[in-house]
């Protein structure tokens, strides 16, 4: 499988909000597990959480390309091709 464009391109900006969701932290909520969008280092938190920042975003700009920003997941998923790198 060849790996898309998105995530051979994917840049390394440093996290915005490296202690936590951008949006759940501004609203006092919660979340599951945190994404950092690579495009401009974005937090954001993951589907499994109520408020799906790290989607949302993605739906809001079109960075296409997020990974976890947990400690030792080291993995990226691009949204526009569905693909996991």
């Amino acid at each position: 499988m060849t790996i898309c464009e998105h995530l051979v391109k994917a840049d390394d900006p440093p996290a915005r909000t490296p202690q936590g969701c951008e949006e759940c932290l501004a609203a006092g909520s919660g979340w599951v597990h945190l994404r950092r969008c690579l495009e401009c280092g974005h937090i954001g938190c993951c589907d499994s959480s109520p408020n799906k920042h790290a989607t949302k975003h993605f739906q809001a700009v079109g960075h296409p390309v997020i990974e976890s920003f947990e400690p030792g997941e080291h993995w990226r998923w691009c949204f526009v091709h569905a693909q996991m790198a």
